[in-house]
């Protein structure tokens, strides 16, 4: 059963999604984040596939810190396989959360990484 919660961020998704979308030259950074982990996707929507994608449960990833210092590192990681894929440029999908906390921490770590949004 969805909650209230659950039901206002999928509006805001939708929301969000009608105006961004990822192309080649320019694809879209979503985030995913549940209450222990955070994913990250380079996602071009013209084609349908993922172009590079990182997250907190991949083998060797150092689980040390908050969830914001391992949010940075995946932004990070993200930022070096996008770049290593031909990606300089994204639009950053925040998928309904609130541009705070994690959200913010991947989005500033992939900004370090050498991403521009």
């Amino acid at each position: 059963m969805a909650t209230k919660k659950d039901i206002r961020r999928q509006k805001i998704k939708y929301r969000i999604r009608h105006k961004v979308s990822g192309t080649a030259e320019k694809p879209r950074l979503s985030v995913f984040r549940s209450n222990s982990e955070i994913y990250a996707q380079v996602i071009d929507d013209v084609k349908g596939v993922t172009l590079s994608a990182a997250s907190s449960r991949e083998k060797g990833f150092e689980k040390s810190g908050t969830k914001s210092e391992m949010a940075a590192k995946v932004g990070k990681m993200i930022a070096e396989r996008a770049i290593a894929a031909g990606v300089n440029t994204v639009v950053f999908d925040r998928n309904g959360y609130l541009y705070h906390g994690r959200v913010k921490s991947l989005a500033d770590g992939a900004r370090e990484g050498g991403l521009k949004f």
